[in-house]
């Protein structure tokens, strides 16, 4: 029987050698049912018996639709189970998120927070996964607007000796958080902020604290600088430089604002020296040199050498020069 049935394929092959009629006839259902009718004859089972026969070795049809069913029921109940609601997001994923955020804008530099910087980065994964980077986008904006909100008033608030310092700190304060905050939403950045908006998360960040923060009080903030430039340590040289770096980090086009004061800190802010107003330099070191005698600033107690130090500088740097020629 096994070599009619090989003799027959064969002649059907021979017949059809270019296989045009190989996917219409279905062979593979067409040889089963051949093996299925041996096997009822040999054996007597019938259809039954070729049923429990197949379904057994796992090519039955009741068995194959059975296996897809309970494969297909089982995949779509996992996946119903790892599903983030709008719902879930709102009550459990964001709540750890605005946590987290929170104690991240209000910490001090170099401080240690209980966080858990592995959870909130997971969270954030499945949030994006879930399709809630938009959500999740808006409520970070919001979050992030309405503590700056609160810091511009406090600084409205500031008195003219404390109103620098509270600026300085509340700059270093957020620049320090985005070093967090950033790469914890980094999904969000690459998969959607990036991807849809053609943007970047820390360009809007900063852009928040410029347009929320210093764009309010940068022309309150500017003759307050510039009166501490004019008087020596008024201003510690770190808190001056991180502000007028700060500044120009926000937004270059203040550096008109107050170029002498910037080119300070800033390279490159002022044109190039030139030859020709050497003598022009010269002067204004002198002027510089006397309003600091005029505000106090002295150069030591020059009384206090002690008797033949020039001369013996003098003599010294004679013999150095008489040795250099011999």
């Amino acid at each position: 029987m096994r070599a009619g049935l090989d003799g027959s394929m064969e002649d059907e092959a021979m017949d059809d050698p270019n296989h045009n009629s190989w996917e219409r006839r279905a062979p593979g259902l067409e040889l089963r049912g051949q093996l299925c009718g041996a096997e009822s004859a040999i054996h007597g089972g019938g259809e039954t018996a070729c049923g429990d026969t197949l379904g057994a070795a796992g090519v039955g049809k009741s068995g194959t639709t059975a296996a897809a069913s309970l494969s297909i029921g089982t995949s779509a109940s996992k996946f119903l189970m790892n599903v983030i609601t709008m719902e879930d997001y709102k009550s459990t994923y964001w709540p750890k998120l605005d946590g987290a955020i929170e104690q991240l804008l209000t910490q001090s530099p170099g401080d240690y927070i209980p966080i858990s910087y592995e959870q909130i980065y997971s969270c954030v994964y499945k949030c994006v996964c879930q399709q809630h980077s938009e959500q999740m986008y808006s409520d970070l904006i919001k979050k992030i607007s309405s503590h700056l909100e609160r810091i511009s008033e406090e600084l409205q608030g500031s008195p003219p000796d404390l109103y620098i310092e509270r600026f300085n700190i509340a700059l270093a304060q957020y620049m320090g958080a985005l070093q967090s905050i950033v790469p914890l939403f980094i999904y969000m950045n690459k998969f959607y902020i990036e991807t849809k908006l053609n943007r970047d998360l820390k360009d809007d960040l900063i852009r928040l604290f410029t347009e929320q923060v210093a764009e309010k009080h940068i022309y309150s903030l500017m003759p307050l600088l510039l009166d501490a430039q004019s008087t020596p340590f008024q201003v510690t040289p770190s808190t001056m430089a991180n502000i007028v770096k700060g500044l120009y980090t926000l937004r270059p086009e203040w550096v008109q604002l107050a170029p002498a004061l910037f080119s300070k800190f800033i390279p490159n802010i002022l044109p190039p020296a030139v030859e020709s107003n050497l003598l022009e330099y010269a002067a204004q070191d002198q002027m510089f040199q006397r309003e600091l005698i005029q505000t106090g600033f002295t150069r030591g107690d020059q009384s206090r050498k002690r008797a033949g130090d020039e001369l013996a500088y003098s003599g010294s740097s004679t013999c150095a020069s008489s040795r250099g020629y011999r």
